[in-house]
Formats: structure tokens, sequence, C-alpha cells
């Protein structure tokens, strides 16, 4: 059976992202659900590539007991192929990866903002099998649908310890909303051992 592949983007790949990709894992794992899963975390800036990720990163999610380990890198195109679901963490890092997605129309669907699926994003319309709220042309000249909630993940490059934390929160609550989405919609079970 194929994994399903999930890539987080943001800037520079050494905050929001690789936190994403290190939350994710975490919490596929306890579910038993890792071999169903490959994760990765790239930006659409070349800022930081080989780089780790930052230390308030690795502060934030070391102190919720995760584990992180990390290079940077920039996402490419045939990334944009690759994999199932393409999760951005705000609306210009969309735009670039829809901007990257022209040239494929085949890629319609697999690029959505991260609070996509943020709990209450919007009343009574919240990310599911039937409203997921999806990029559903990210060939066109609106990076997003009228349905994407206007909401980003903080970019807390700039910020202390605190700003990490409120990422880490948000994540975590987006992520395990996520995670709730692909497990119905691939009628995933857990792996019993």
């Amino acid at each position: 059976m194929d994994k399903i592949k999930v890539l987080f983007v943001c800037l520079g790949n050494i905050c929001r992202s690789p936190m994403a990709e290190a939350i994710f894992n975490h919490k596929i794992e306890q579910k038993g659900l890792g071999s169903r899963f490959e994760a990765d975390s790239a930006g659409t800036a070349n800022y930081h590539v080989g780089k780790p990720a930052d230390s308030r990163t690795i502060r934030a999610v070391e102190q919720m007991g995760i584990r992180i380990a990390h290079a940077a890198r920039q996402v490419t195109t045939p990334d944009l192929r690759y994999y199932d679901y393409v999760l951005a963490m705000d609306a210009e890092n969309m735009e670039i990866l829809n901007t990257l997605a022209e040239a494929d129309a085949a890629l319609g669907g697999r690029i959505y903002l991260m609070r996509d699926f943020e709990p209450g994003a919007q009343p009574h319309n919240t990310a599911n099998e039937n409203q997921p709220y999806t990029n559903v042309d990210p060939l066109s000249d609106n990076p997003r649908d009228p349905l994407t909630p206007n909401l980003a993940v903080p970019d807390p490059y700039y910020g202390g310890d605190e700003g990490f934390r409120e990422v880490y929160d948000i994540l975590d609550r987006t992520i395990e909303n996520f995670i709730s989405f692909v497990v119905q919609k691939n009628k995933l079970q857990p792996n019993v051992r």
C-alpha cells in the first residue's frame, strides 16, 4: 500500500515547517499510523538550505517531548508532483507554490493552507471529507478559493520563545484536525502490533 505523502512549507524551512513536520510525525506514531505516511518540510526561499531548525523551534518541540532532526531545503516543482498534500504556512508561500505548480494542471487540490484545517476556521464548516477547504484551482490568479479562511501560521522568526510556543499551539491543534481529515478520507486504520 502506498504511503500518503505530506509536505509542510514555510519561507526559510527553519521555524514553522520543520515544527509542523515534527509534530505531525509524533502524532502519527502515537496513533499507530507511522507506516502509512511519509512527511517532510521545505522552504520557498533558499536562505537557510542545509541548516538545522532554529534553536527556538527545537526548544518548543522538545519541551513537549517531541524529537526533531532537520536540515533546511528549498521546495521544488517535483515536490509538488510527489506529495499528496502540500501544506503552506501562509498565503504568500501558497502563492509561490501555486506559481511553481502552474506548469502541471494535475496538481489541482494538493496545495492547502495549513490553517485550512484549523478547528472552527469558519463557523459550522471545519475541514472534513465533504468540505476540505482546498485550493480548488491552483492555476487561478487567486491563490485561495473563497472558502479558505484568511489565517496564517504566524512567522515567529523575529520574536522570542513565546511566538514559537504560539506557533506550536496552532500547529498542534491544526495538525490534529488535518490527520483526522486524512484518516477519514482514506479510511485508515492504526497498525496493530
